[in-house]
């Protein structure tokens, strides 16, 4: 089987009545953040609100120059246009002193709040689609899991919701970019992520990674072709960056917008330390400065934080090496270094989500003057890996824990909220978690498995003898009648993680009218060597131009799933053996 670029349709993509459930949970999330309203809100507030009168008051080419406010514009140029854009709302809706540069300075009347509010939670739909988007191939266990994970993620409830900000439109810009990859179309996927750093620039960390993966996975197919994708892939990029940069660069103000956009001045740490690498190196420090000033030695400690939150509020370093922007940017290459290489020796669409987690987090560890909040720049990637495997979802469940929620919590300054946070971050996760564990955990069950497939194709004795069922388990029934379209009944008695491979099985047709068929050891061949899956493949016959194929992990069925293959000039269609969810009886 080799790879085409003609997108075959397949059971994962026919609208599912289960998709509903999203619109179902994104309503119950759009009910708690409106119950948010009158709760906490940080100087971030404050923030958003001077932005939404600079952008208002001023021309373009003042935007990066104004110091009016100290909460100055320090988000990239696609950020400034989306506050513009919530200005021309805001001037039809609100008091017009809110939108005045000096006048509106520390305005929170409540109409405002209620606006700036409501502005989120709309902005949230990005976030919705994309996690759409990236769960139409799931099955329904998994896609719901993934939804509750993302969706109702207390951290962004507490940043957004409560703290204020935009993370959940911005995450929903990334969701977008790795759902087009996981599709196979690179070149949507580097244009949102493209757009997505022209709003906030933090996201830069996984540009390594897009890079390295785009030139290997979308840039092949010889020197010609693949020279030709990769001007193609950076006229995209390019296009998008000089429609955010091209006017400050014509206004002479490009170096004012950087200056704003990379403030290394405000300090290796930001005001709500991010518990990274730092913290520890700092700690390392001031403890070291404790020990010589008791021992004699004269030394000039710090008294103050090591960042205020602004710019030039940081402090030396009493004993340890000064560490400098440079030196965290190499680190963070460094940490990357393992990261680059998969994705350079076997670009797979599958693989990506996964590998971009992994770069926001390094860049969460080692980089500078990173904030807690940052901590969902992995959180919510790390979501949609986390369905995949026990292990992907106790990885999850840890970083997020221990990385996320633990510091987003301090957030919470007014201790009348604190409750509320506490019930966020308590209940979210491991109730979500408990139903993995149960779904996955041991005990002896009766599986009911309907072998789906048209009048007199399915051979039941070939059903039978599939390898991957549990040995000397099975009683295979022909039913009198189709039940839900389905031809035969497999029972079974066996633990729970025995039948963990039914999960990772996929059917295979070959195109109508093909009537030379080839053997299952001919597909099975093939498909080894294509799918590049190490503990291989097994393929049996079901009749017909139909096979089906037992795959090692749950996830190796999803990423062969996101491709598009062919047998020689035969298309052949994939989907997941339906019903993909075993059902006790």
């Amino acid at each position: 089987m080799t790879p085409t670029e003609t997108r075959i349709p397949n059971a994962a993509t026919k609208p599912n009545p289960n998709s509903g459930h999203l619109a179902w949970y994104a309503a119950v999330a759009a009910c708690i953040k409106l119950f948010l309203i009158p709760s906490y809100h940080s100087t971030d507030f404050e923030v958003h609100r001077h932005w939404l009168a600079l952008t208002h008051s001023l021309p373009l080419s003042h935007w990066y120059s104004d110091h009016t406010s100290p909460w100055t514009l320090d988000y990239p140029p696609f950020f400034a246009h989306f506050e513009r854009f919530l200005s021309l709302f805001a001037r039809l809706l609100l008091d017009p002193t809110i939108l005045h540069l000096h006048d509106g300075l520390d305005n929170s009347s409540p109409s405002l709040i209620v606006f700036h509010r409501l502005t989120v939670i709309l902005a949230d739909s990005v976030l919705v689609y994309g996690i759409h988007r990236l769960g139409k191939k799931l099955r329904s266990r998994e896609r719901n899991l993934m939804w509750v994970l993302v969706v109702w993620n207390p951290g962004l409830l507490i940043v957004d919701h409560m703290h204020f900000q935009y993370n959940g439109f911005l995450l929903g810009l990334l969701l977008l970019s790795l759902s087009w990859l996981e599709d196979g179309k690179d070149l949507m996927g580097g244009f949102a992520f493209a757009v997505l750093l022209c709003f906030k620039h933090l996201f830069a960390v996984a540009a390594p990674v897009y890079f390295v993966y785009l030139l290997r996975h979308y840039c092949r197919g010889g020197l010609v072709r693949g020279f030709g994708r990769l001007v193609m892939m950076g006229t995209v990029v390019v296009a998008v960056f000089v429609a955010a940069y091209g006017p400050f660069v014509y206004y002479g103000q490009i170096q004012q917008v950087l200056g704003r956009m990379f403030p290394f001045g405000r300090g290796l740490c930001h005001a709500y330390w991010a518990p990274n690498f730092w913290v520890f190196y700092i700690l390392l420090d001031k403890g070291l400065a404790f020990v010589l000033l008791k021992l004699g030695f004269i030394i000039q400690a710090p008294t103050a934080s090591f960042t205020g939150g602004l710019v030039g509020y940081s402090s030396p370093f009493a004993v340890l090496p000064t560490v400098t922007p440079l030196i965290t940017f190499v680190l963070v290459l460094l940490s990357l270094v393992p990261c680059l290489v998969k994705a350079w020796r076997d670009p797979q669409p599958r693989m990506i989500t996964r590998w971009v987690a992994y770069a926001y987090t390094c860049g969460f560890l080692f980089g500078w003057h990173v904030h807690e909040k940052a901590s969902l720049h992995f959180v919510i990637p790390l979501a949609i890996v986390a369905i995949q495997s026990m292990e992907d979802a106790s990885h999850y469940f840890l970083l997020s824990i221990v990385l996320g929620l633990e510091g987003l919590v301090t957030f919470c300054c007014c201790p009348t909220n604190l409750p509320l946070v506490q019930l966020l971050s308590s209940t979210s996760m491991p109730s979500t978690f408990s139903m993995r564990f149960l779904a996955e955990g041991g005990g002896e069950r009766q599986w009911k498995v309907l072998v789906c497939g048209a009048a007199g194709v399915v051979r039941i004795k070939d059903v039978a003898n599939i390898g991957g069922w549990p040995e000397n388990t099975v009683a295979v029934k022909e039913k009198g009648k189709k039940h839900k379209g389905c031809d035969v009944e497999v029972l079974v008695e066996s633990t729970q993680s025995s039948m963990s491979f039914l999960g990772s099985c996929l059917v295979g047709r070959l195109e109508e009218g093909v009537t030379d068929l080839p053997a299952a050891m001919e597909i099975q061949r093939r498909a080894q060597r294509n799918w590049k899956v190490t503990a291989g493949v097994q393929a049996s016959e079901l009749g017909g131009a139909c096979f089906l194929f037992t795959l090692p992990l749950v996830e190796d069925a999803q990423g062969v799933l996101r491709a598009r293959w062919s047998f020689g000039d035969r298309r052949v269609e994939l989907e997941w053996w339906l019903p993909t969810g075993c059902c006790v009886k």
